[in-house]
């Protein structure tokens, strides 16, 4: 995302290829480099060491994960100064697998989920991992989120507190690391999605 001093802010970087490195170049400069659970960290590292002058932000539990990385910032429950009124942010917590930090790009009315909700291509997998998908809810008309994801909320209040939150956003958009975007309804999709959690 484009920030309005024009530095970008990536969230949950892949590999870094030269093509993509081009591409990411020429939209302008790297100011943010940003983990959204601890589950997205593989190629943080490969992002840092191209980008040494960007400020790298961890979310909870992962500054422990990975001790080899120098992480320069923790994200918390409230934006950034650098980034405050042009992306918002949510902690997810009260999960045993992750606390994952949802955000909502505001000029575009975007929301951003990482692993939370999740909707995997029918033909992706097949056999035994197909089978799997189809039982953690992963392979379906549209992205929900994962069984896994539902039953590690142990602390469902504040799952319901972080959404809350959510749902007060004015969405448009969803997107997803693993799923296909929803640009239809998006706040009466999330509500679908979660209804588990609030009903």
């Amino acid at each position: 995302m484009r920030l309005p001093a024009g530095g970008l802010f990536i969230w949950s970087p892949v590999r870094l290829t030269q093509s993509l490195r081009t591409a990411v170049d020429a939209l302008g400069q790297v100011r943010h480099i940003v983990a959204p659970n601890s589950l997205h960290h593989l190629f943080l590292a490969e992002w840092k060491g191209a980008y040494p002058e960007a400020r790298l932000h961890a979310p909870p539990g992962l500054r422990k994960k990975r001790r080899d990385i120098d992480f320069d910032a923790d994200l918390g429950e409230a934006p950034s100064p650098d980034w405050a009124g042009e992306i918002d942010q949510v902690l997810v917590r009260g999960n045993l697998i992750t606390t994952e930090a949802v955000f909502f790009h505001v000029p575009s009315g975007t929301v951003l989920f990482t692993d939370l909700i999740q909707q995997l291509p029918a033909g992706l997998l097949s056999g035994w991992r197909a089978v799997i998908a189809k039982l953690d809810l992963m392979v379906g008309p549209e992205p929900s989120v994962p069984r896994k994801f539902r039953l590690a909320f142990t602390n469902r209040r504040l799952g319901r507190d972080a959404l809350g939150r959510i749902l007060a956003w004015p969405a448009e958009t969803v997107l997803m690391a693993h799923g296909t975007p929803v640009e239809r309804d998006a706040p009466a999709f999330l509500r679908r999605a979660f209804g588990w959690l609030t009903g």
